[in-house]
């Protein structure tokens, strides 16, 4: 290469430094880049912009020559042409293209560099420019003395203007392999060159040195480009080091070997030169990964984009756990550590990611301690990342660093409060890290293994972790279901059995372990059959595939053959415990009972069942019974043949005993005895026709009798007499709508019921039950009452009848009694949160609390039950009174009405009006606290309303909103100065929505009204009136100052920068970070975003603010004339 200085010292002398870097404009013909030392010492865009310009050049006769070429096209190639060899294919087309070609392309290269370095390199060098997505060409003869500041200023100066093109951020499916191919461009380069050029101090040198000096440029694509071939090389280098390493430690050996042989010969100084050179080569390698860890890295792992900062920390993870010779030590982990806290979950991740896999390297832990001590806390704290993939992968490097015992058990605790966190992920992970730490003890090298049945042991084990969760039920199964996946002894059926069974135990059970055993065994049948026993967030549906299927179908079996012949013995181990007997019922639910037959074990099933039975009347809270129907239920529809009939001969001795029972039961209370069995029988029948139709005609009669004789029973059984009612009510129904002929005898009978029925309901709105804080089983039955009205209202409306043969069937309430039940229904909604949070663990809590009663009073609008001119405009009223439940609901029935009718203005104005009704009877008293809250509720009412009317939809309903304020204006004015607050109140969220015309005339419509008026004889009852009128003037003002605002903008254009023209390349400069500060990197990102932000925010611009004042001034004073 020192053939060609002479030549480039006499172009130098003869012309302007100008012209040694040439743009390719249009593709192939070159034009000079502005190489001039002087102009080049300034970066800015304005001296950039002019140095490709010929038209502003010195205009000597040789730059005049240097120009001319740009209207010839290229000469064909020569051995030393200018222009590369065209009859091979081009580097950069190489890269963009499949990628099959790159060893063979670089291997070319490589003898086309040997042969001649200076038209190779420039080859090269134009392949790095335009994988940036310039395309720039360097005349050979200026290679070795043109400056790369003055390429990169040029570089910047095509960024700039928009002529580049970016291929790393293309979606052309032509480039979809364009990284890929770049990258393996770059590594077949270095192993190409590793036993020749790579060690020439030119070729790499330089290509680095352009390389980082565009790492640090503006455009974004050209930092993203040139670090992704930046850490790439360091990549490629490492493996070269490795390499010479290997290659010297041999050469070392070899040496040591023959020196024990003879001190001196040609043997030892031919492997001397060998080691001195190889040594020699590997300081040259490490020194050029140092330098671009420091020229290219140590800018680029905090640049603004986040794919550049994970880039970095990607490759340095790599980097480290490939070459720890250099790379592992404090001076490089520090930046894995500090990105920990970046602000991107990416960049986070991409650090979480590389020191995991630095921990599982046995070798690096003690180099690892400093930084452990260091950065431990902080990896804790990322197991509760706001990225859930984050936090995940934190919990894996949670677990490597207790492996390694780097960690104290003590700072685990805020992770076990993650096993019930929401994201599932979270827990599982948390899961298996429990199950390894805790259970298994795979990290606990210093105690020995277990001794005995490991599933037993591993049982006792999460057992103490379920004892955390005894009194919490609900948290249990989330934990269960955390670990599930892991512990294999949850699958054990014969185990968990023979723990509960006390067989030979070693963990002695308490009764609490043995409640939490059976809890785990129910979960884990349920998780072995395929259900979730934790509420899914998205509640889609689960699929299988045939492989699970069959392992579903696996799970099955073993637990059946598990259970045959332990499963009575279970039973009537726990038959008094209603802690763990509804559980152990519902077991068989979950098994095959054909298996019973298959494996001659019938009369274990029929055993089984004759303990579920007795079970069902041993027990009479929910759970049990529920469970008990439900597989007594199971075993009469799934089992087969002579079992099938067994459990259905079963089931209807059940039905007959209960009804006994209940005759019995009856005939004491009547007698004056106890009401405990009626209601503990009410509840089992209660329960058993939820799933199926019993016969009761004469326990309906029965029922009638007590609830007109027996005005003081219990609330409770009360409810459970009208439950069982309408339930016999629904069920008839349902059989006569399904049944082809109807007699009249059944349609009779089934109107006298339904009607005796109402009657008993529409005693309680006369007389209601008293509702309050004190009285919770008066709460229960006023909340059954609503919710039993409504569905029988709800089965027999119009509707659903009208023109069939049984039109006379249908049903709708009278206003008084619709009256009535809004009024018991309002008294529930008053409860407090407070009251209803301390009956959360009560039985039947979900069906009688106030979120209830609202559905079922939404339902009877949303079906089309009854009219809704009443009862709709009272439950909209309470739509911000009763908290984020009934605030759901109410929204819902409102997208209901507005699907069905998109005029629903009628029925918000009413809904305001009756809210404001209430706050004028709580202005009564004389707790000025009481006014304020219930004016501030009408105000958060008319504000939730209005805001359903935003964007494109406050266009379209226009009219309505129009209607509502000018029906409010009415409304407030029939009663002034009474109802002048309801302006305020109310009517003002609606008529500030309104477009500005439309607001005049409302101000106008309400001053026409105070003409004759005077106001000061009632200041006070005045003010609201007086808020009115200057809220919506203000508002008027200003959008009127608005407008005029963008008026005088788009005719002026003045005292604002015009926004720079979107053209192509422009998101280039995006963010873009090219100094050494992050903070000065995107200065005119922030620039062009605070112009943008003025533009939207309609307060920033003084001016809006000036003539907004001015306009309503001048409003005043139109006003004060008027």
């Amino acid at each position: 290469m020192d053939d060609v200085a002479p030549l480039a010292s006499e172009i130098t002398t003869r012309h302007s430094k100008r012209a040694r870097v040439h743009a390719l404009d249009g593709g192939d013909e070159p034009s000079k880049a502005n190489g001039n030392d002087r102009e080049n010492q300034e970066r800015s865009s304005d001296g950039s912009d002019r140095s490709p310009n010929p038209g502003e050049r010195e205009g000597s006769p040789d730059d005049f020559e240097e120009i001319r070429p740009k209207t010839k096209r290229p000469r064909p190639a020569e051995g030393t042409s200018d222009v590369p060899n065209r009859s091979e294919e081009r580097l950069i087309e190489v890269i963009k293209g499949s990628g099959k070609n790159i060893s063979q392309a670089v291997k070319q290269w490589v003898e086309r560099y040997e042969k001649n370095p200076k038209p190779a390199m420039v080859e090269l060098l134009m392949m790095l420019f335009e994988a940036c997505g310039a395309k720039y060409y360097i005349r050979e003869e200026y290679l070795d003395e043109i400056d790369v500041d003055d390429v990169v200023v040029a570089l910047v100066n095509l960024a700039r203007k928009g002529e580049i093109e970016d291929y790393q951020g293309s979606k052309k499916k032509e480039f979809k392999n364009f990284k890929e191919n770049l990258v393996s461009f770059w590594d077949t380069l270095v192993i190409e060159c590793q036993n020749g050029p790579l060690f020439d101090k030119d070729l790499f040198d330089k290509c680095m040195d352009y390389i980082i000096a565009l790492s640090c440029t503006p455009p974004r694509v050209y930092r993203l480009v040139a670090s992704l071939m930046g850490l790439q090389l360091v990549t490629s280098f490492i493996s070269v080091a490795k390499r010479l390493a290997v290659h010297r430690d041999t050469t070392q050996r070899q040496l040591n070997a023959e020196r024990k042989k003879r001190v001196d010969g040609p043997r030892v100084e031919s492997l001397n030169n060998r080691l001195s050179a190889t040594h020699e080569q590997k300081l040259v390698i490490d020194e050029m990964m140092r330098k671009i860890f420091t020229g290219l890295f140590v800018h680029r792992y905090r640049d603004v984009d986040p794919n550049i900062r994970m880039s970095c920390i990607q490759s340095l993870g790599v980097w480290i756990l490939s070459y720890p010779t250099l790379f592992l030590q404090d001076l490089y982990l520090k930046y894995l550590g500090w990105t920990l806290n970046d602000k991107s979950a990416g960049v986070r991740k991409a650090a979480v990611l590389a020191l995991q896999n630095l921990y599982e390297v046995e070798d690096n832990v003690p180099t690892l301690s400093l930084f452990t001590e260091r950065f431990s806390n902080r990896m804790i704290e990322l197991a509760d990342d706001v990225d859930v993939s984050v936090a995940v992968c934190a919990i894996g490097l949670v677990k490597q660093l207790l492996r390694h015992q780097l960690i104290p058990d003590d700072d685990l605790g805020p992770l076990y409060d993650l096993l019930i966190d929401d994201p599932p992920e979270i827990r599982r992970a948390i899961g298996e890290l429990v199950y390894d730490h805790l259970i298994a003890q795979k990290f606990n090298s210093s105690q020995p293994g277990p001794k005995g049945n490991e599933s037993e042991i591993h049982l006792g084990r999460m057992l103490q972790i379920l004892r955390e969760f005894s009194t919490d039920p609900i948290l249990s199964i989330y934990v269960i279901d955390d670990v599930w996946e892991y512990m294999k002894a949850m699958k054990d059926w014969k185990c968990i059995i023979s723990m509960l069974l006390d067989e030979n135990p070693l963990i002695e059970l308490t009764d609490e372990d043995a409640t939490n055993l059976t809890r785990l065994l129910f979960a884990s049948v349920r998780k072995a059959v395929g259900l979730r026993i934790v509420p899914a967030s998205d509640n889609r549906k689960q699929y299988f595939s045939k492989a699970q299927k069959e392992a579903i179908e696996n799970n099955r079996r073993d637990l059946t053959i598990a259970m045959m012949k332990n499963y009575p013995l279970l039973l009537r181990k726990f038959m008094a415990d209603k802690a763990k007997i509804s559980s152990l019922v519902e077991i068989i639910v979950y098994m095959n009972l054909e298996l019973y037959s298959l494996k001659r074990q019938e009369q274990n099933f029929r055993t089984t069942l004759l303990l579920i039975k007795d079970a069902f009347f041993k027990h009479g809270e929910k759970d049990a019974l529920r469970s008990c129907v439900k597989a007594i239920k199971f075993c009469s529809t799934e089992s087969r043949g002579e079992l099938q009939d067994f459990a259905r001969n079963k089931l209807k001795e059940l039905e007959d005993e209960l009804l006994d029972k209940l005759k019995s039961a009856t005939k004491e209370v009547i007698d004056g005895e106890d009401e405990y069995s009626l209601l503990v029988n009410l509840k089992r029948l209660y329960e058993l026709q939820l799933s199926r139709p019993i016969s009761i005609d004469e326990f309906y009669g029965d029922s009638i009798t007590i609830l007109h004789s027996f005005r003081n029973l219990d609330d409770e059984v009360v409810s459970f007499l009208l439950l069982n009612m309408y339930l016999d009510v629904a069920w008839s129904l349902h059989s006569i709508i399904n049944s082809e002929t109807v007699s009249e005898g059944s349609l009779s009978s089934l109107l006298s019921k339904r009607d005796t029925l109402l009657e008993e309901l529409e005693y309680f709105l006369n007389a209601p039950p008293e509702v309050g804080e004190g009285s919770k089983s008066g709460n229960q039955l006023a909340c059954r009452v609503c919710t039993i009205l409504a569905d029988v209202w709800c089965l027999f409306r119009k509707t659903n009848f009208s023109s069939t043969k049984l039109e006379r069937l249908g049903y709708c309430p009278d206003v008084s009694i619709l009256q009535k039940f809004w009024t018991l229904c309002e008294k529930q909604l008053k409860i407090s949160d407070d009251t209803e949070d301390e009956d959360v663990n009560k039985e039947y809590i979900e069906e009688t609390n106030r979120d209830t009663v609202m559905i079922a009073a939404a339902k009877l609008i949303a079906s089309d039950t009854i009219p809704k001119d009443y009862l709709a405009p009272e439950i909209i009223s309470h739509f911000v009174m009763h908290g984020a439940g009934i605030a759901e609901i109410v929204k819902s029935l409102i997208t209901v009405l507005r699907k069905k009718d998109d005029n629903v203005s009628e029925i918000f104005l009413e809904a305001l009006k009756r809210a404001y009704l209430r706050h004028l009877e709580l202005s009564r008293s004389d707790d000025e606290s009481i006014k304020s809250e219930s004016f501030q509720e009408c105000k958060n009412l008319a504000a939730r309303l209005a805001g359903i009317f935003v964007g494109a939809a406050r266009n379209k309903h226009r009219p309505e909103i129009l209607k509502i304020v000018k029906e409010g204006i009415e409304y407030a004015f029939e009663d002034t100065p009474k109802h002048l607050s309801f302006l305020e109140a109310s009517v003002l969220h609606f008529a500030s929505r309104l477009p500005a015309p439309d607001i005049r005339d409302v101000l106008k419509d309400v001053q026409k009204r105070t003409e004759n008026v005077n106001a000061e004889e009632d200041p006070s009852g005045w003010r609201p009136y007086n808020t009115f009128y200057e809220s919506l003037l203000e508002k008027c003002a200003k959008n009127e100052g608005i407008q005029d605002e963008k008026e005088w903008t788009t005719t002026r254009q003045r005292g604002r920068p015009r926004k720079r023209q979107n053209i192509e390349g422009r998101r280039l400069f995006d963010e873009h970070g090219s100094s050494d500060e992050e903070d000065s990197i995107n200065t005119s990102d922030q620039e062009d975003a605070q112009v943008e932000g003025d533009e939207e925010d309609d307060n920033a611009p003084l001016i809006h603010s000036l003539k907004s004042t001015s306009k309503l001034r001048s409003l005043r004073v139109s006003r004060q004339e008027n």
